[in-house]
């Protein structure tokens, strides 16, 4: 192996199983580029029409399509969902398919791709920026905001500039036409820019949703995980209720100036606008707007995390307020959301199995948990968690810190004590740990994995990890898949690593080395050129207590079977695909029979009870025709489990083999002697000369940064990530910044 290893691709080196190195058939591929066009073609078409409705021709052609189709027994609002709905349920739907045809091996079909590309082109390839990992904006409102991102923010901003433009050139066309006193002009002319900013925080509002589907098929079918996707939730939602509010305020000031505020408020009309269900459905909405604000979220995160919950009420009486075919613009959106929230409500109705916990001198605690061995998930994946001794509403994200491959039936995470609910949990494992006490146990509750569909720290094959403190847990899992995969012969890029870890005292260095390299593999150095930097902020040098044996806390909590639920978007794809195409249907099939059975018999054409009808209809599809589906998904699941004859095999060793134990704080490179580890105290991490360093080593190569820590430390490694991509020469490296911090 000697050196000839570092040049040559793990691919094809004679320890990587033949089994993996598989093309894809002709037709499959066909197929599958068939679905992405046939996708791309539809959701092009949705967003034109969306873009072009504020003006005479988007208009003029959703008339014509509501005119074409308005004969159907879902009338009006049947036509607008047409337009503006079914779209995205139909991409989603053809996600399914393209997700099924992928095939349950993902990882190493998109790790032997990209590997095989860099084979074939490793003499002519030349390092590139990509639209995705290329910092733009650094500092400011939107924080780390990347060239893809940037064109988006760009697109929404021109979008909304030209609606409003097109909507105000119509209110005054339309005023002319009309014999008005200045004074009716200016009120009218306020209540009708009232109405357009209504239908534009309606458009935003179909966006709005979708990125907080956790475990949308659509999130995974464009790779865009989750803590990603709350970033443009939270962009969105400012957007919205700002477009929201003035849709009130206009309304509200015309009303003032016409004498009849207090009657227009309290309006409930049976047929048009109902204006109270309007006041209270933008009430809710501000409420949680103003909660949602950074300073509040940061200090208050439980009043923002409670408040949030008034979205129920912010639906349900939009739907009121406006009625069904008003409302069956955005309903394509919230339904995928429904489904989703469903799913997730089943999922974590599962008590799961604590298999060992963990107090760590340093202030952070270790869980593993017991999951089934359908549940896939990769090393940047993370968890919902709640453990109902300590709440039955607070749930809180952490980041895995095991590698997939290091058990086919656990996960682990680490979770550093902050706060009062992990304080409290702290204090729970240690009074389980003391024998003189009455035992308590913790009963933990999970939502997800969630993440990336794909590993891409695979996809590079030099990395730069950077971690702030506890943000070195996901890299933790990192590094482990990596040597995991490299032992036993799987597809992996990545050949040189850089680790950079900043913390606040020396304590916590034994995290580093509860990663056993040498019993992972073997001679790794002989695969890849490890590197790890720590600074230690805090303190001038090592501490006093730099031998001292450090002895985990630790807790045996009783086994009786109960694994995670599989019940999530990575779980299976078929039943997946089956939850949205049934619950879809369902539907359909219901909003057909209601109009055939009820609405048209009876000749109902109250508004705000048309779209109360609406949303039960949405909410019994979900729950009767998905719920059906995930009982045969939970049995079929159950019977799969039964069958797994070495499931109580691996748990006794996950139970029996502590993946942290006795540290030594001296013995932090001794532990891994195959890496080269530096220990620089009373210092932060230069990070200007760190990439101009690496730079001058690894030479014209994409490197792939990965970031988990506090703002300010993303802030400063996309800020020189920035600068020295912009000002490199010809033959320096390329960075490239990808973020795994999950900031609600």
């Amino acid at each position: 192996m000697g050196s000839n290893s570092l040049k040559n691709p793990l691919l094809f080196s004679d320890e990587v199983e033949p089994g993996y190195v598989k093309n894809s058939s002709f037709l499959k591929s066909s197929v599958k580029w068939g679905l992405k066009i046939v996708m791309w073609v539809i959701f092009i078409a949705w967003v034109g029409v969306i873009f072009l409705y504020p003006g005479e021709i988007g208009s003029q052609l959703v008339e014509k399509i509501i005119n074409a189709t308005n004969g159907s027994v879902f009338g009006t609002s049947g036509s607008l969902f047409l337009v503006f709905s079914a779209p995205i349920l139909l991409i989603a739907i053809l996600a399914v398919a393209h997700l099924i045809i992928s095939g349950e091996h993902v990882f190493e079909k998109y790790a032997i791709f990209h590997q095989n590309l860099s084979c074939m082109s490793k003499s002519s390839k030349k390092p590139g920026f990509r639209l995705w990992t290329f910092p733009v904006l650094v500092d400011g409102p939107f924080g780390v905001v990347s060239a893809a991102e940037f064109i988006g923010i760009t697109l929404f901003v021109v979008f909304i500039i030209w609606a409003m433009y097109a909507y105000t050139l119509r209110n005054i066309s339309l005023l002319t036409l009309f014999d008005l006193s200045s004074s009716e002009t200016g009120r009218l002319m306020l209540e009708l820019t009232g109405l357009r900013c209504g239908m534009l925080g309606l458009l935003c509002l179909i966006f709005l949703f979708l990125p907080v589907s956790r475990g949308s098929l659509l999130l995974r079918l464009i790779d865009i995980p989750f803590e990603h996707a709350t970033r443009y939730h939270v962009w969105l939602g400012h957007l919205t209720m700002m477009l929201f509010t003035l849709h009130g305020l206009f309304y509200v000031i015309g009303w003032a100036m016409n004498g009849t505020l207090v009657k227009e408020l309290l309006e409930w009309k049976r047929v048009g606008i109902a204006n109270l269900p309007g006041v209270i459905s933008l009430i809710a909405g501000l409420f949680m707007w103003v909660t949602s604000l950074h300073p509040v979220r940061k200090d208050y995160f439980e009043l923002f995390f409670y408040t949030h919950q008034l979205y129920v009420v912010f639906i349900v009486f939009l739907a009121l307020h406006v009625g069904d075919f008003v409302f069956s613009i955005v309903a394509g959106a919230i339904f995928i959301f429904m489904l989703d929230r469903f799913l997730r409500f089943c999922q974590s109705r599962t008590k799961v199995d604590v298999l060992s916990a963990k107090c760590l001198p340093c202030g952070t605690v270790e869980l593993v948990l017991s999951k089934p061995r359908s549940l896939q998930y990769n090393a940047l994946s993370f968890i919902f968690l709640q453990v109902r001794e300590l709440s039955w509403l607070q749930w809180h994200p952490f980041s895995v810190s095991s590698s997939p491959l290091d058990g086919k039936h656990h996960l682990a995470i680490l979770i550093k004590v902050l706060g009062g609910w992990t304080a409290r949990l702290r204090d729970s494992i240690l009074s389980m740990s003391e024998p003189e006490l009455s035992k308590t146990t913790i009963t933990a509750s999970v939502e997800g994995p969630y993440g990336h569909e794909t590993p891409y720290h695979l996809m590079y094959e030099n990395l730069i990890l950077v971690a702030g403190g506890i943000g070195i847990s996901p890299f933790l899992a990192i590094l482990s898949d990596i040597l995991h995969r490299i032992n036993d012969g799987k597809p992996c890029l990545p050949r040189k690593i850089l680790v950079v870890w900043a913390v606040k005292k020396s304590d916590e260095l034994p995290l580093l080395s509860s990663i056993d390299m040498k019993s992972i593999c073997p001679f790794f150095s002989n695969k890849i050129n490890l590197e790890i930097d720590i600074y230690v902020t805090r303190e001038s040098g090592p501490s006093m207590e730099e031998g001292k044996v450090h002895v985990a806390s630790s807790s045996s909590c009783p086994f009786s079977g109960r694994s995670m639920s599989p019940l999530v978007g990575t779980g299976n794809d078929v039943w997946s695909g089956l939850y949205v195409i049934i619950s879809t249907v369902g539907f359909i099939i219901l909003m057909a029979l209601l109009r055939i059975f009820y609405i048209k018999p009876y000749n109902v054409s109250t508004w705000w009870y048309l779209g109360l009808l609406f949303i039960a209809c949405m909410v019994t599809s979900v729950v009767i025709f998905g719920g059906l589906v995930i009982g045969l998904w939970h049995l079929w699941d159950k019977k799969a489990s039964a069958n797994d004859k070495d499931e109580d095999i691996d748990r006794i060793k996950v139970e029996s083999t502590p993946s942290y134990g006795t540290v030594e704080d001296k013995d932090l490179t001794q532990n891994n002697p195959e890496s080269s580890t530096i220990i620089q105290y009373g210092t932060r991490p230069d990070f200007k000369e760190i990439f101009a360093s690496t730079s001058r080593k690894w030479g014209n190569v994409d490197v792939g940064v990965l970031v988990c820590g506090p703002p300010t430390l993303q802030s400063s490694v996309a800020k020189e990530i920035r600068s020295h991509n912009i000002r490199r020469q010809k033959h320096d490296t390329i960075f490239h910044f990808n973020s795994h911090s999950f900031d609600l």
